[in-house]
């Protein structure tokens, strides 16, 4: 099998090269290496076998031609993308380019010149903007929808909020649209947040790993400032390890015909939800340490409860999270510690 992963340097993208090297498949890796990381992403995965890398940007039409045409992948993993709400914010034409455009493209070219490519797209739970058509139970540590508890389901209303949501969100119809219209095999996967090793994490994005790195920086002494919290950390989301994220997208590949032209919200479930309070203490507790935190004016559009319920998923996959979250979080601590770049 011929694996095209675009983002392939980056956190999901080098998780799922890993294991198309496993698997002894052919692997293309398109990147445009941009993003803090990157570079040691590509490096540390050739240390598993060769592949093809492509210095390529997604917002570049033909670069974007040529690797569809020289390759036709069976398979493309399409996790390139601006993932950043507040980066979108300070540069929406950058976000829209790479996250719109740059899906355009791609779409563009598999219509052109490897029509029968399976396409798994790395969506998000922002097209469903902040949520606030719902009611909210205000607990000790953490938000509660009142009307779905449980998780939100796909029959929850798109609402593009924040440029990223909207580049996203055009992105995952445009998805959509394609298998409509010209029968390619695309499938959307709406994610909750996902976390675990070769993230390298920012206040902007990755926030379980942000905060563990700033728990290990407290207990090594060099943090000695409170950190900064947006909102009053109640905000929950739920929490997926990468293992399980790669596991999906591999299962996905053989259940095509079951899935394509669908949309799927995929996350942790209710069982991996957390608080940021909830991080906090569950860090304070594994560490050993004190986190003294600020609280900043809530990020625009945020969303206090985002849990995806992920029946439909499993139902038609029969997959479900093997990872618990306070396992993957132990695990993306002991990364961080390795430093296994």
């Amino acid at each position: 099998m011929k694996v095209l992963v675009t983002g392939g340097a980056g956190f999901v993208g080098s998780n799922l090269s890993k294991r198309v090297i496993e698997n002894n498949d052919e692997l293309i890796v398109f990147d445009n290496l941009s993003r803090a990381g990157s570079e040691l992403n590509l490096r540390w995965l050739r240390k598993y076998g060769d592949f093809s890398f492509v210095h390529g940007d997604i917002r570049n039409r033909n670069d974007v031609e040529e690797t569809i045409r020289k390759f036709k992948p069976d398979v493309i993993f399409h996790t390139a993308a601006q993932v950043a709400v507040t980066t979108s914010i300070e540069n929406p034409i950058n976000d829209f380019e790479i996250n719109a455009l740059g899906s355009l493209n791609l779409l563009e070219s598999i219509r052109r010149f490897s029509k029968e490519s399976i396409i798994i797209y790395t969506s998000t739970n922002k097209v469903y903007g902040d949520l606030n058509q719902f009611n909210y139970i205000e607990t000790e540590k953490r938000y509660v929808c009142k009307e779905y508890p449980d998780g939100f389901p796909e029959s929850i209303p798109l609402n593009l909020k924040t440029p990223y949501g909207i580049s996203k969100g055009t992105a995952d119809q445009y998805m959509l649209d394609y298998y409509r219209s010209y029968e390619l095999n695309t499938v959307v996967f709406r994610h909750s947040s996902m976390y675990g090793v070769r993230q390298f994490p920012t206040i902007d994005q990755g926030w379980i790993g942000w905060f563990c790195q700033k728990a290990l920086e407290i207990k090594m002494g060099t943090l000695k400032e409170p950190i900064h919290i947006f909102g009053d950390g109640k905000q929950v989301r739920d929490i997926l390890y990468i293992d399980d994220v790669v596991d999906l997208y591999f299962k996905s590949i053989k259940n095509i015909d079951k899935i394509k032209g669908k949309y799927f919200n995929i996350g942790g479930g209710i069982e991996n939800s957390i608080s940021i309070l909830e991080l906090i203490e569950f860090l304070e507790n594994e560490i050993g340490i004190k986190i003294n935190w600020i609280s900043l004016p809530w990020r625009n559009s945020d969303q206090k409860v985002f849990i995806a319920k992920i029946d439909e998923i499993a139902e038609t996959l029969g997959w479900k999270p093997k990872i618990i979250k306070e396992k993957g979080i132990k695990m993306m601590i002991d990364w961080l510690i390795k430093k296994d770049y």
